[in-house]
């Protein structure tokens, strides 16, 4: 399934639980750039009904703006993934959410599972939670080609848990996998979500790991608390500076005297073919967070 993706700013995706009313209604003014809308790990099984109940009601209801409206729900091999699955698809066409995301995807026929029962026009997200998946991390980025697969979201704390390793500050034991990961969206065009941090009052250290999650080249990070949305979305999106150099590198490549040129100095530093690529991308992301912000 070959398409033109249009570039959306993912710098922050929040997970919301579906069992609180209250969250889902707070999530329509929060700054997030994805919504995880959540009926799996944060709704115990005795509320699974009426979780549901809640979210369809909030799809139903919208005002989430430019918000992407994303729905984890359960896994199949579950007592309620298919109903989760066949409610979004009851939902009119307006209503439905832009993906769904998927929960301990191992291999590609559970993608090619999934993919059968997506809503129309929705695009499928997984988590990458497993050692399995880590093994098969290729074969799995691979099936975009032929399916609305469209983003990875790392599973860091299932993912460790499978390991049996330490949490310690910037997740050395991880590092493999989350890499691993990476390249195999890049290879298949796909987005990359970092995994959660789970000491909400330690800022610091929360920062530090979305810095770290920035410079390995994910997308953004997944949050588990509204306080984290705003050093997030900084952390991950492009700075004024940043843009300002962006800028100047695209139109020295675009000025007449450069055309067929592959190197260039601007401002006094060597800058490539590959650097103006980069530089493209910046604009089209600082372009996107300001159209959802306008």
């Amino acid at each position: 399934m070959t398409t033109t993706k249009t570039i959306r700013p993912r710098r922050s995706a929040l997970y919301m639980p579906c069992a609180n009313a209250r969250a889902l209604e707070k999530a329509r003014i929060l700054d997030a750039d994805c919504l995880l809308l959540d009926l799996e790990d944060a709704v115990a099984p005795d509320a699974k009904d009426m979780a549901r109940d809640q979210l369809i009601a909030a799809l139903d209801e919208g005002g989430y703006g430019a918000r992407e409206r994303v729905v984890r729900v359960n896994a199949l091999s579950t007592p309620w993934g298919a109903d989760d699955f066949a409610a979004l698809n009851n939902l009119p066409e307006n209503a439905r959410p832009d993906a769904v995301l998927a929960p301990k995807v191992s291999t590609a026929a559970e993608i090619d599972a999934l993919t059968a029962l997506l809503p129309p026009h929705c695009e499928l997200w997984v988590m990458v939670e497993t050692p399995q998946a880590i093994f098969n991390i290729e074969a799995l980025a691979a099936r975009a080609a032929d399916t609305p697969l469209s983003c990875f979201v790392m599973g860091t704390n299932d993912l460790a848990k499978e390991m049996q390793a330490q949490f310690v500050p910037m997740r050395a034991p991880l590092m493999t996998a989350l890499s691993l990961a990476l390249m195999a969206a890049r290879m298949h065009g796909l987005t990359a979500i970092d995994g959660v941090f789970n000491d909400i009052a330690d800022m610091a250290g929360f920062e530090a790991e979305c810095g770290q999650g920035m410079a390995m080249g994910f997308d953004g990070k997944t949050l588990i608390h509204p306080n984290q949305l705003a050093a997030c979305n900084r952390i991950f999106g492009p700075s004024e500076a940043e843009i300002d150099e962006a800028r100047q590198i695209v139109a020295a490549f675009n000025a007449p005297e450069n055309a067929g040129k592959g190197v260039l100095r601007v401002n006094g530093k060597m800058t490539e073919l590959l650097h103006r690529d980069i530089a493209a991308r910046r604009l089209a992301i600082a372009e996107a967070i300001a159209a959802r912000d306008s």
